[in-house]
């Protein structure tokens, strides 16, 4: 059975606000470095409340995105006063600051207490103070999702004899056991999370994503719509729905379908069946797709889109693609850039010997 931990956890949007920000901007549920501003940034969190005077704080974790040529530094101060007069300094300095930061947090708060994202506070007082410094020195963009601080909760150190409970080295060696058994469950516990496709992420999604041979997309929201729908697609994969379907999704656009029967010269309503054989040939076992002629921008995206479609047509089937070309139907009355008359004016014939032209008004009093 895991351990009991009692965590303080920080990972929504409004748990960040009330710090100081400098060169650091809410993204979502975390912070991020605002690269538009500088290379360097820091965000104070406001006093943490542990509601006991004296208490220790032990162990901290902090869940960052660190792509490479980035860095995270933790600083931290501890009291019982909620009033420090360093805090409040700091702000006003921060909002006329147009330099790097690091000296003058460090200035404040002492040196950092760790680089990494999982480390020891060893900091004493009922309020705590925390400051995350980011850095990058390249183009990629540090960011900061969750923080958790552990409260209280079992420790090894909890079942041994009174006499080894009091040995401050004893605890600290023990917590380097207790803190991997207690995240060791905790990954137990977490793990439903970690492998549902409604809230992963990246590669992570990419991979559910193969287990249901979802292709990937580059919309996580359309990946995860593809992998809802994943069971009820895969059985109406090679219909005609689902032939359709794909050449949506592959192209953006609606095609038209026509299979062989629907246009058989054979049948007996085809007014012209040399027509059809020379549109669609005899081929019991084609189908054609009619997509706009501007489905493809190039000829090499035509032939991908043809690869693709290979595999999701049904077997023993030959997909034959026509690309319509946009054209002109001339009506009797047709619009050419000037009014133009395609064909002759004909007036109707009432009998053999009265036509009505098109200056005849029908109608009226007189001719009631």
């Amino acid at each position: 059975m895991a351990p009991i931990q009692q965590q303080m956890v920080f990972q929504c949007a409004e748990q960040w606000l009330g710090g100081l920000f400098y060169r650091v901007a809410p993204q979502g549920d975390g912070l991020c470095l605002d690269r538009d501003r500088g290379s360097a940034g820091v965000y104070c969190l406001r006093a943490v409340d542990s509601g006991e005077k004296g208490f220790s704080w032990r162990r901290a974790a902090v869940e960052a995105d660190l792509p490479p040529n980035t860095a995270l530094r933790v600083y931290a101060f501890s009291s019982d006063d909620r009033d420090w007069a360093a805090w409040e300094e700091l702000g006003r300095t921060l909002e006329s600051l147009d330099e790097d930061p690091g000296p003058l947090v460090r200035e404040v708060f002492g040196p950092p207490v760790s680089d990494q994202e999982d480390f020891l506070l060893q900091r004493t007082g009922r309020y705590l103070w925390l400051a995350f410094e980011l850095t990058t020195a390249g183009t990629q963009t540090p960011s900061i999702r969750r923080l958790r601080l552990w409260m209280a909760g079992d420790h090894m150190i909890d079942y041994l004899p009174a006499i080894y409970q009091s040995q401050d080295f004893t605890r600290r060696f023990l917590s380097i056991f207790d803190s991997l058994y207690a995240d060791m469950e905790r990954a137990i516990d977490d793990l439903p999370g970690r492998v549902d496709y409604e809230y992963v992420q990246g590669d992570m999604l990419r991979y559910l994503a193969s287990w249901m041979c979802v292709d990937w997309e580059d919309d996580p929201d359309l990946l995860r719509a593809r992998i809802r729908s994943a069971l009820a697609d895969h059985e109406s994969l090679y219909t005609v729905e689902g032939v359709r379907r794909s050449v949506r999704r592959l192209t953006g656009r609606e095609p038209i379908l026509i299979e062989h029967f629907q246009v058989s010269p054979n049948r007996p309503e085809c007014r012209d069946p040399e027509v059809y054989r020379r549109l669609y040939g005899e081929d019991p076992y084609s189908f054609f797709v009619l997509l706009p002629e501007d489905a493809f921008a190039n000829q090499r995206e035509r032939k991908e889109f043809q690869r693709q479609m290979e595999e999701v047509i049904p077997a023993g089937m030959t997909m034959r693609m026509i690309q319509l070309k946009q054209c002109v139907q001339l009506d009797w009355h047709t619009y050419l850039g000037i009014n133009s008359t395609v064909g002759g004016y004909v007036p109707a014939a009432i009998n053999e010997q009265v036509t009505i032209h098109y200056d005849t008004t029908i109608g009226g009093e007189r001719n009631e």
